[in-house]
C-alpha cells in the first residue's frame, strides 16, 4: 500500500488511529530518509497529545524493533534475562545485579545507554574503568556473553536506528513526556536483544523522568503489556527516586559504592533494590533459590569475581576491581553543612542530580564530555538526625567555578526540621502480566 506522511499526520492529529501498514511504512521511511524530521516532528506532536490504541502501539513498536538487526541467543541454552530502568539519579543499580544474576545461571544480554540531563548512564560509569570500552561488535558481543554469560554494551549502529533517529528529535521538539513514545523507544531495544524474560524498573518522583506516580503506572503496564504481546514475560517494579540511590552521585564513585554491593557492604537501599531485583529475575528465569542463591554469590565471591572476569574481558583494568582507590577522583573537596539541628526530611535527587551534572559528573547536551571523578558523597538522607554544622555531602570537583556557580543550588536540596519524617517505600508497587496494557 502507499502512504503519504501528511495523510498519516492528519490522521493521528484529527484523534484516528493508524492502520500495522500505515505504520510500518512510515517507521521505514523515517529510517531510510524519505519521511522528514519535521514531518516526523509532527506526527510525534500529535501522538503526544491523542495517544495511540493498544494496536497502534503494538504495530508501532514492532516496526521499530524491526527497523534494524534483531539478536538471536536461541543457541544459548541459559535462560535470557534483562533489566531496564527508566533512570534517576544514584542509579547504580545494573553494575551490581548484572555478575550477581549471572553467578546465579542467567545469562544478561544488557544493553544499556549514556545519561543525558541528570548525571551519567551506566555505560559512562562503566568506562570510568581504565580501557572498559563499552562498544562491541554484534560477534564480540556474543562470545562475551556465551562465555561469561554477562554483557555490558552500548546498542550497535544497527540496532532498532528508527528509535535512534526518533529519540534525537523527541528530545530537540518536545514531545519526550509521550508514554506511548517512551515505552515504545524502551521496549523496542529490549525486545531486540532475543530475551526470555524483561524486568523494567519504572522510577517515580522528584529525580526521575516521570515523576507522577500515576504516569509512572501507566507507562509501567503499557511496557508490560507491549512484552507479553511479544512473547517476553515481563514484570515492572515502581520504585522511589525522591532522593538518590546510595551515598555516591557521579561515576567512578557509584562503581566504587557497587563494588561494595558485591562485597556484601553496600549501602541498605542499594543493596534490598539489588536482591529484590535480582529475585524477579531469577523467577523470570524459572530458577529456584530466591534471596538465599543471590546472599551466597555474594559471600562466597561468585559475583564480585564474575565482575572481575567481564571486565576483563571488555578491555577493562580488574586490577580497580580489586582495589577500587585506583579509581578516577578530584582533587578538589568540600563539604556542605547541616545549618540547623533536626531530622533531615528531605534530600532532593533532582536538585542533587542537576547540580552533579553541572559539576561535571553528567551532560547537559550530547557533546558534553564527563568527568568521572567528579562525585557526590551524600553523608546525610531523609530520616537521619543531624546537628547545626555536621556534613551534609562532601563534594568532589575539579573547577572552582563550576563550584561556586553551584553552592546555593547542592544546599537547597535538603530540608532540615524538628519532626522525624514518616519512612519511605523503595518499591511502591509490582505490575505483572495480568496488570499490563
Amino acid at each position: 500500500m502507499s502512504f503519504t506522511a501528511v495523510e498519516l499526520i492528519e490522521i493521528k492529529r484529527d484523534g484516528g488511529a493508524l492502520s500495522a501498514e500505515a505504520i510500518e511504512w512510515l517507521i521505514r521511511a523515517y529510517t531510510d530518509g524519505t519521511v522528514t524530521d519535521y514531518q516526523m516532528a509532527a506526527m510525534a506532536m500529535a501522538i503526544l497529545l491523542n495517544g495511540m490504541t493498544v494496536d497502534e502501539l503494538a504495530a508501532w513498536t514492532e516496526a521499530m524493533l524491526y527497523s534494524g538487526d534483531v539478536m538471536d541467543f536461541s543457541d544459548i541454552p541459559a535462560p535470557k534475562v534483562d533489566k531496564h530502568s527508566t533512570g534517576g539519579v544514584g542509579d547504580k543499580i545494573s553494575i551490581p545485579l548484572v555478575p550477581l544474576v549471572a553467578a546465579c545461571g542467567i545469562a544478561v544480554p544488557m544493553i544499556s545507554g549514556r545519561g543525558l540531563a541528570y548525571t551519567g548512564g551506566t555505560l559512562d560509569k562503566l568506562e570510568s574503568i581504565p580501557g572498559f570500552t563499552t562498544r562491541l561488535e554484534p560477534n564480540r558481543f556474543r562470545s562475551i556473553l556465551i562465555e561469561h554469560g554477562m554483557v555490558l554494551a552500548g546498542a550497535s549502529e544497527t540496532m532498532v536506528p528508527a528509535d535512534r533517529k526518533l529519540y534525537e528529535l523527541r528530545d530537540a521538539t518536545g514531545t519526550v513526556p509521550s508514554i506511548p513514545l517512551i515505552a515504545s523507544s524502551i521496549m523496542s531495544k529490549k525486545l531486540a536483544e532475543g530475551l526470555d524474560g524483561l524486568l523494567l524498573d519504572v522510577k517515580t518522583g522528584s529525580g526521575a523522568s516521570i515523576k507522577d506516580l500515576e504516569d509512572s503506572r501507566a507507562l509501567a503496564r503499557t511496557m508490560v503489556g507491549i512484552g507479553t504481546r511479544h512473547g517476553v514475560e515481563t514484570v515492572a517494579l515502581i520504585t522511589s527516586m525522591d532522593q538518590p540511590l546510595g551515598h555516591e552521585v557521579g561515576n567512578a564513585n557509584e562503581v566504587r559504592e557497587s563494588l561494595d554491593v558485591l562485597r556484601g557492604v553496600g549501602p541498605e537501599d542499594v543493596t534490598e533494590l539489588t536482591l529484590a531485583f535480582g529475585e524477579e529475575m531469577l523467577g523470570l528465569a524459572g530458577i529456584d533459590g530466591g534471596r538465599d542463591r543471590l546472599r551466597e554469590a555474594i559471600d562466597s565471591g561468585a559475583a564480585l569475581q564474575k565482575l572481575i572476569e567481564v571486565t576483563i574481558a571488555h578491555g577493562g583494568d580488574p586490577a580497580v576491581i580489586e582495589n577500587p582507590d585506583l579509581l578516577p577522583s578530584c582533587a578538589n573537596e568540600i563539604v556542605v553543612e547541616a545549618d540547623r539541628d533536626g531530622y533531615v526530611t528531605r534530600c532532593d535527587a533532582l536538585t542533587i542530580g542537576i547540580a552533579a551534572t553541572r559539576l561535571g559528573a553528567g551532560r547537559e547536551r550530547k557533546e558534553d564530555s564527563i568527568d568521572p571523578g567528579v562525585g557526590i558523597t551524600l553523608q546525610a538522607k531523609v530520616g537521619d538526625r543531624v546537628t547545626a554544622g555536621m556534613p551534609l555531602a562532601r563534594v568532589r570537583y575539579s573547577d572552582q567555578g563550576r563550584w561556586e556557580a553551584q553552592r546555593d543550588l547542592l544546599a537547597s536540596a535538603w530540608s532540615i526540621e524538628d519532626d522525624v519524617p514518616p519512612a519511605q517505600k523503595l518499591i511502591i508497587e509490582r505490575i505483572g502480566e495480568s496488570d499490563g496494557i
